[in-house]
């Protein structure tokens, strides 16, 4: 089966699903292959042709989370209000607690683990070429520095290392960014 091939995207949303289904329930350490191969009704040979281990799969479930958290930084266009954040990251922090304690397991204080290499590779590579195409001087280090910022105080906040609410924290993770953006 080849990526573009339906029957392999169907198995795997189906085992998508099914891992977050298996989450909302117990912890990821906890969710075996193959009880989550029965749950996505596919047998566990096919698990392994999709995805090498339960990280992979945890990982792609949720990718749509990266993908939410890049947007959600790059919702707004103009001359951005340095204090409030755009409703979309407001949206993005407010929508995580359904399936905090799965990010939490992928993604580390300070914003490592493997959901935050993703991220921070995604972020730093739409920073660094919106800053390109605008000519933003220090585009690599601008958007290293963003990256790195946003995951760590993502993973911090997952992590109850930051007293803040969901509010809070966008408003503050915001200040931080644009700070950064006008620093050079």
């Amino acid at each position: 089966m080849t990526e573009r091939d339906p029957r392999a995207a169907r198995t795997r949303a189906k085992l998508r699903q099914a891992l977050l289904e298996a989450c909302a329930e117990h912890p990821l350490e906890e969710v075996g292959v193959a009880a989550l191969a029965r749950r996505a009704g596919v047998g566990r040979a096919t698990f392994y042709v999709h995805y090498a281990d339960l990280e992979a799969l945890a990982v792609d479930a949720c990718a749509d989370v990266v993908r939410e958290a890049v947007d959600a930084l790059h919702a707004w266009r103009g001359r951005p209000d340095p204090v409030s954040a755009p409703p979309a990251l407001l949206a993005f922090f407010a929508g995580l607690p359904p399936h905090a304690a799965l990010y939490r397991a992928l993604l580390s204080p300070g914003g490592g683990g493997p959901l935050g290499r993703v991220l921070h590779r995604d972020l730093r590579a739409r920073s660094l070429a919106e800053r390109t195409l605008v000519g933003a001087p220090d585009a690599p280090l601008v958007a290293s520095a963003v990256a790195a910022t946003f995951a760590g105080v993502l993973g911090d906040w997952l992590h109850g290392l930051l007293d803040a609410t969901s509010e809070e924290v966008a408003h503050q993770v915001w200040q931080l960014l644009v700070a950064l953006h006008r620093s050079r």
